[in-house]
């Protein structure tokens, strides 16, 4: 199954944890940290390749569902 990179994305690759900070065509910005709130993460640039290397055996962690705005009252 291929899943599609976008911004934002939170992969767990073993013990670490990695978020997709800027997505260019052949470039990537992420933050790599130990804990999922990335209080003690740092960033790095790497080639769309070479990321794709490193996330390889990673899970894709799921974001919290968005909640429906409630309806505006006139």
């Amino acid at each position: 199954m291929a899943l599609k990179l976008q911004q934002g994305q939170v992969w767990q690759c073993g013990a670490d944890y990695v978020r997709i900070v800027q997505l260019e065509r052949l470039e990537v910005g992420y933050k790599s940290a130990t804990n999922p709130r990335f209080t003690d993460g740092k960033h790095e640039h790497t080639s769309k390749k070479d990321f794709c290397r490193l996330l390889k055996g990673a899970t894709l962690i799921s974001p919290k569902p968005v909640e429906p705005l409630p309806p505006e009252s006139e």
